[in-house]
């Protein structure tokens, strides 16, 4: 048996100072809570410096959030940059469309969008108005194509009962006029121009009246049509 030999290295160091108990302990539950170190040397033998923390560990998925991060940051630019390019080439193409005048001197992508609106609103108010114009045109042309229809179908001799034919004769012009118009208008008119009545007659042939006016000019001009 091995000599109990007494060692100032064995004796324990008791210590009767309260305020290191409490300073030990309040040391021991700090270090069981912030890092939980358990020795494993407790039975005895050859000391094991394996350190077992039961601190979780948020590291170790640190790579992997930070590669989506990444991926999203890089998603947002590419679509920020394809809404500029897209609205570049948008707001380009609305400026060819505007005349040159209202856009000559404005620089900013603002006075464009504003005399865009401006025209726009302009060229709706033009377009308005043709619109009523070709209403009332295509009014005017139905109603005459009507009028013109009618005559048609009324008699086939119509392009006959208008006709005039202006003639020569001595001193003057004859003139034998097949119209609708009454007889009293037609040498109201012929006064106007400068005519002098010298005679006039009428005959009805198949039923028509043609009307033989005499006529008296200083310089003798005429035209005839048949």
């Amino acid at each position: 048996m091995f000599p109990f030999q007494q060692s100032d290295d064995l004796v324990p160091q008791i210590s009767f100072n309260p305020h290191q108990e409490d300073i030990t302990q309040q040391d021991l539950v700090a270090l069981e809570q912030n890092y939980d170190y358990l020795p494993m040397n407790m039975g005895g033998g050859q000391p094991n410096n394996t350190i077992i923390s039961t601190t979780p560990n948020h590291n170790i998925d640190q790579p992997s959030t930070t590669r989506d991060n990444n991926e999203r940051k890089i998603m947002r630019r590419e679509n920020e940059r394809q809404r500029r390019q897209q609205m570049t080439f948008l707001t380009s193409s609305l400026r060819s469309l505007l005349p040159l005048e209202i856009i000559k001197g404005k620089r900013s992508v603002c006075d464009h969008m504003h005399e865009a609106v401006n025209y726009i609103n302009h060229m709706k108010t033009k377009i308005e108005a043709l619109t009523v114009m070709r209403d009332e045109l295509k009014t005017r042309s139905d109603y005459s194509s009507a009028q013109t229809t009618d005559r048609e179908s009324g008699s086939s001799d119509t392009d006959y009962l208008n006709s005039v034919i202006v003639r020569p004769c001595w001193g003057g012009i004859e003139i034998v006029i097949s119209v609708h118009f009454s007889l009293s208008r037609v040498l109201e008119v012929l006064n106007k121009e400068g005519l002098n009545i010298a005679g006039c007659s009428s005959t009805k042939v198949n039923g028509r009246l043609i009307h033989t006016i005499q006529c008296e000019v200083r310089s003798l001009c005429i035209n005839s049509q048949f």
